[in-house]
């Protein structure tokens, strides 16, 4: 052999991708690196930083929002998305930009969902050697030359196609939108949408899971998540409700299990989040774990995990894929985290759950109008992972004077435990709107069966009252429901204190052969609390926790690392949850980590961090000498 052929084995052995947004097509977020470990962690420093150079653009009324993204990496190539929606390519080992594609998203103007310019990811697929990237910005699906950056012209309309067209019915494409990558299955691309929450019209973009051919942009199969009549579940939607709800969407990322060609879609909540007086009934598919045929679109199996849904409790997270053992009984699962803290986790074939879930009783509406389902879904295992309801002695209580204030302030609200419904007078619901749990959703170590996943801890008001359909308001055109979501959602007292106390965000490892919590620690910190004028002088715990979506990665050398809202990337032991390293950032912690080794022989950990014009995507890695117990 050549010295030339060895090199280039040598190289390819060195390296270790990260060819999908969850590392793998089950959203796993694990890697079998070890090179950096619990014995050498503490020396991880930066290595290198990419800064995206966004600003605001006063022609279009647009700007960028956080940087959110998890990248790929493959053929010693990092590629993934900008808040504006441009997708880049980095040398994996410098940092040195290659190439970088501009779609012009801002164009269109600001987009409608509550999150502003953000996107997570793009997706890869090799066509007969030639590597493909695909981007879902808005209501476009764009292919591009892995290589060049460039649009395929065989794709589409030279490059891209058009997601409005298609759909059950006709939509302001600009009210459609994506935030999460598109799934690649043989030579299908798969995505969802996204809808604004603020959107609250009859006929509003609906949800449809669709699959496009990777070659020709020709759309091949459509799965209704409000099924039309004739389908399993039309009759859910009473007094032909079916027929203009929308919503209904999977804006979080999907999963797949690309050996038996099964699709899950965590989907979410229908229009509108908080009254659902238009829309009586059960509502299938809405907030459901679906399975699907991923050649076909139709469906293997389904689980609601809400009936009904009234507190924008839309499954947030790609359903993860493990394999565990239970009761000595190996079982390929799939499990849900959802906001409202809750793991529900199934046969991922067969969607049988593992441990039994119970309908219960659940407090009701006392809303004009409003149907609110008697009963909702909770498994017996594991149990929660976050805290849920409220009650006067859940206030904030640093001092027994601001814990008698936060008191008073509750008893202005309706409280209660979880699934107390939204109100006219306002009610504290915990977990708020964005967890529990999140898009980040969990990472899963196939050695030890830990679940690892980031929470929030932080309790929203659930207000409903009257539009603004006043001239004054110039989006009174974007609501025709009867009742919607008014007034601040943050539940806070004195300027900002939140209500209820801390810590606002942990770490949990999920035992899933025992269905049990196997560790919970505080995670972050909230430094603009500990700026409050009003907690100046007042006693604070080490660590009150943080608020934020991110998600974690884990790897086999026994590590778990979380930004996940923080201004620090923070290294645990994967066994029991305790911090081994932390490295304080410039900018708060927005995406979700991964991994990889580059042809130069190094494990790089990366992560995005900050928003708007202040964005980097930051690199770290170990001194060469600290590199020890190589494997991958």
């Amino acid at each position: 052999m050549s010295k030339e052929f060895l090199a280039a084995l040598a190289v390819a052995a060195a390296i270790v991708e990260w060819p999908y947004y969850g590392g793998d097509q089950g959203g796993g977020k694990y890697s079998t690196l070890a090179d950096v470990n619990r014995s050498n962690v503490s020396q991880l420093a930066p290595a290198w930083e990419w800064t995206t150079g966004e600003r605001a653009l006063e022609q279009y009324g647009t700007r960028p929002g956080s940087f959110e993204v998890t990248p790929l990496m493959l053929d010693g190539v990092l590629y993934f998305s900008t808040p504006y929606n441009r997708v880049v390519a980095l040398d994996a080992d410098s940092g040195r930009e290659i190439w970088s594609y501009d779609p012009k998203a801002y164009v269109d103007g600001q987009p409608p969902n509550g999150t502003g310019y953000v996107h997570r990811g793009i997706a890869a697929w090799r066509d007969e050697g030639r590597l493909r990237l695909f981007l879902n910005s808005r209501y476009r699906l764009i292919c591009l030359d892995a290589a060049t950056g460039k649009p395929v012209q065989a794709f589409g309309d030279g490059g891209s196609i058009d997601l409005s067209r298609g759909l059950v019915w006709e939509i302001n494409k600009k009210h459609y939108t994506n935030t999460s990558p598109p799934i690649v299955y043989r030579d299908l691309v798969i995505l969802g949408n996204g809808v604004g929450d603020r959107l609250a019209y009859k006929n509003d973009p609906p949800g449809d899971v669709r699959a496009f051919s990777a070659r020709t942009g020709k759309q091949v199969w459509t799965f209704h998540t409000v099924p039309q009549p004739g389908e399993f579940g039309n009759d859910t939607w009473k007094s032909d409700s079916w027929a203009y709800t929308g919503h209904t969407n999977v804006w979080a990322p999907m999963t797949l299990d690309d050996k038996r060609g099964l699709l899950y879609l965590p989907v979410s909540t229908p229009s509108n989040d908080f009254f659902g007086g238009r829309r009586p009934g059960q509502n299938l598919f809405a907030e459901s774990i679906v399975c699907l045929d991923a050649a076909t679109g139709q469906r293997k199996w389904h689980y609601q995990l809400i009936h009904h849904g009234l507190w924008d409790y839309d499954n947030p997270s790609p359903p993860s894929l493990a394999s565990i053992k239970v009761d000595g009984r190996s079982i390929d699962a799939v499990v849900q985290l959802t906001k409202q803290g809750l793991a529900f986790v199934f046969d991922r074939v067969t969607g049988k759950p593992v441990w039994p879930i119970e309908e219960r009783p659940v407090p009701a509406s006392d809303v004009p109008g409003e149907q609110a389902w008697p009963t909702q879904p909770f498994p017996t295992k594991p149990p929660p992972f976050t805290e849920q309801g409220v009650t006067l002695e859940d206030a904030f209580d640093l001092t027994p004077e601001l814990k008698a204030a936060a008191q008073k302030e509750l008893q202005k609200y309706r409280i209660g435990p979880l699934f107390t419904p939204p109100s006219l007078q306002g009610t504290v619901q915990r977990p708020g709107i964005i967890g529990g749990a999140n898009w980040g959703g969990a990472a899963f170590d196939p050695r030890s069966g830990l679940l690892f996943v980031k929470t929030t801890n932080q309790a929203n008001i659930g207000r409903v009252g009257k539009p603004d359909r006043s001239s004054a308001n110039p989006r009174a055109d974007e609501v025709d429901a009867d009742l919607v979501r008014v007034g601040d959602t943050n539940a806070e007292f004195m300027n900002g204190i939140p209500l209820l106390k801390p810590p606002y965000g942990h770490i949990v490892a999920i035992d899933l052969n025992r269905g049990a919590i196997a560790w919970r620690v505080p995670f972050g910190d909230t430094p603009s609390l500990r700026r409050h004028p009003a907690l100046n002088g007042v006693a604070m715990p080490a660590s009150l926790g943080v608020a934020g979506a991110p998600g974690v990665l884990a790897t086999a050398g026994g590590l778990v690392f979380a930004g996940g809202g923080d201004a620090a990337l923070h290294a645990l032991d994967s066994s029991t949850g305790a911090e081994l390293w932390r490295q304080a950032l410039a900018r708060r912690a927005n995406g979700t980590p991964m991994t990889y080794r580059s042809a130069a022989g190094r494990q790089f950990v990366v992560i995005a961090t900050g928003a708007g014009e202040d964005a980097a995507l930051i690199a770290f890695s170990l001194n060469p000498r600290a590199a020890t117990g190589r494997s991958g």
